[in-house]
């Protein structure tokens, strides 16, 4: 990509991740993302305008309300932060070697998307239905487009990945009858495994397995260090948008070097 790309998605990426953190904090409490308009929580004031640059207002306020110095929490800039890099990441694959330009639409909404899923399971072990629901039509509209701009229709990979995904969460889900996998986790993993598939089943089997790496690396961090034990319940959708991240990038270059080996 150009600097001039480079610049414009990360600017759009932060943007975004500024709405997101409304998502981030209105979809649990059921409210509405689009109005009122975004307040402190601690005094009731409407931000600003002048305040609500991505990043940059949290750092010119050095984190703390205008009005009231109530702490913002540095959750906000990171989610901006996260959300303009992966934005440039994705901008950056798709127009790599690989040739994915048209998939690039579809991976932006299901990147952002992720990013909220991602805090909000982390936070709240929910992965909301008003996020996940929509990206079952979205993600048809988004492989439709890539296969129109990219003339590539690779819809049996994309449904042996979609087959991957949900039958190996979906039967976790159901032979632990939902205490080692949340339902959520089922309705996101299709969303994750037909895209994967779309790039190639490499990079949906592989973006699975790294999820469960993932999370159990994790896992063991945590009873090492003391701070869960052997019956606590972790929130996995994030070890699911990591994996799939993972089987984006490394799934093909780890199929082709398993295969040449």
């Amino acid at each position: 990509m150009t600097l001039v790309a480079i610049a414009l998605l990360g600017a759009i990426g932060l943007l975004v991740g500024s709405f997101l953190n409304v998502v981030i904090h209105r979809v649990p409490l059921g409210t509405s993302v689009a109005r009122p308009r975004s307040a402190c929580p601690h005094c009731g004031h409407p931000i600003r305008a002048r305040d609500n640059v991505p990043v940059a207002s949290w750092v010119l306020l050095r984190g703390r309300c205008r009005d009231c110095r109530a702490p913002i929490p540095g959750r906000y800039p990171l989610v901006e932060l996260a959300t303009g890099a992966v934005w440039v990441g994705l901008g950056s694959w798709a127009t790599g070697p690989g040739d994915q330009i048209g998939l690039l639409p579809w991976l932006l909404v299901l990147g952002s998307a992720g990013i909220a899923l991602v805090v909000i399971d982390a936070e709240h072990h929910r992965l909301p239905n008003v996020i996940v629901l929509p990206l079952y039509p979205a993600g048809v509209i988004g492989l439709a487009l890539a296969g129109l701009i990219g003339g590539r229709w690779p819809i049996a990979a994309a449904a042996v990945g979609a087959g991957i995904w949900l039958a190996v969460i979906g039967g976790l889900w159901a032979v632990s009858r939902g205490r080692g996998m949340g339902f959520g986790d089922v309705k996101l993993a299709p969303v994750l495994g037909v895209t994967l598939g779309w790039v190639g089943v490499s990079a949906a089997v592989v973006g699975l397995g790294a999820a469960f790496v993932a999370g159990g690396i994790f896992g063991a961090v945590l009873l090492l260090s003391g701070r869960a034990g052997r019956g606590t319940h972790l929130a996995f959708g994030p070890f699911l948008i990591v994996g799939a991240a993972v089987g984006l990038v490394l799934g093909p270059p780890v199929a082709r070097l398993y295969l040449g080996a």
